[in-house]
């Protein structure tokens, strides 16, 4: 069977629809249509205004927050000035609730990785019974509102004196970002070649071993991945710190933001913009520093040929 060259091939081709066939300086050249111009500006001004869209919330925050005068319309500052960060820059109104909103995101993130890593072993390495039907079971789990478990949670608490406790809340936010952790874990998981462990059991190791020194630093992207995820979750979850924590002293700084509308619709819009920047600053730098830490992992392709 003879091949048939390219250039007949493409010769032979139809073109498109948005597409016509110009011959210049004895070439043959394939421009785009007017219709296919038309259809590619709009679709770049159609994504422009949803880009306008997401970027005027972010412009109104910076604006008002160096604007003395901030107001609910984005509108560019008379005078810049820094007065709004200064007035919030104290351990009650900011650093306390993003001290406790640290505590409770690392906390939950910390927690749900290592239990995540726990559960998803089994499920990636061995034939279970019931693996699909659990496996089903987890993904239920994340169907499920917060909202309609909050009644019997805060009775829950109640009676074993959690309530207005950090740690017991960080638990329960461990354990509801558990399920989807779980299954973004063994995906990761799955990705990696059983014969990397299998070697290392030839030589003696168990499988917590194999665990531990082989598919742990090779899911380090992964890990991250789960990581940011559950932090980022725990870190701008308001409903529930609103529920369980109600001392001022506990509650982190989703809660806290909350204090910036005050009484008979008065809100403070210059430090409210102030308090979203620092509040948003943390998730920021944890991306560039997980990404940073994550990109120094070895490639698995490398390790298979070794």
């Amino acid at each position: 069977m003879s091949a048939v060259p390219a250039a007949q091939v493409a010769a032979t081709t139809p073109p498109s629809a948005d597409a016509r066939n110009v011959t210049r300086g004895g070439r043959r050249f394939t421009t785009a249509s007017p219709r296919g111009r038309t259809s590619r500006l709009i679709s770049t001004v159609v994504l422009l205004a949803i880009g306008v869209v997401f970027l005027v919330p972010l412009g109104w925050i910076l604006l008002a927050s160096v604007n003395g005068a901030a107001t609910v319309s984005v509108s560019w500052p008379q005078m810049f000035t820094l007065d709004n960060f200064v007035q919030i820059a104290t351990w009650e109104t900011t650093f306390r609730p993003l001290w406790n909103s640290a505590i409770l995101s690392f906390g939950c993130a910390i927690v749900t990785v290592v239990a995540s890593v726990l559960a998803a072993y089994p499920l990636s390495r061995y034939q279970l019974r019931f693996r699909r039907s659990f496996m089903y079971g987890i993904l239920f789990g994340t169907c499920l509102p917060i909202t309609a478990m909050m009644v019997p949670v805060y009775a829950l608490f109640v009676s074993l004196r959690l309530l207005d406790n950090v740690w017991g809340t960080m638990f329960f936010l461990a354990a509801t970002s558990l399920p989807m952790a779980i299954w973004m874990t063994k995906n990761f998981m799955d990705s990696i070649p059983v014969s990397l462990e299998e070697a290392a059991w030839v030589d003696g190791a168990s499988s917590m071993t194999a665990l531990r020194r082989i598919v742990v630093p090779l899911m380090r992207p992964g890990i991250a991945v789960v990581f940011i995820f559950v932090f980022t979750q725990a870190w701008g979850n308001f409903f529930v710190p609103f529920v369980l924590l109600q001392s001022a002293q506990n509650q982190p700084a989703a809660v806290a933001i909350y204090g910036f509308f005050g009484t008979y619709g008065t809100v403070n819009y210059g430090q409210l913009a102030a308090f979203s920047i620092m509040y948003s600053l943390p998730v920021l730098v944890l991306y560039l520093v997980v990404q940073r830490v994550s990109g120094s992992s070895f490639a698995m392709a490398g390790a298979v040929k070794g």
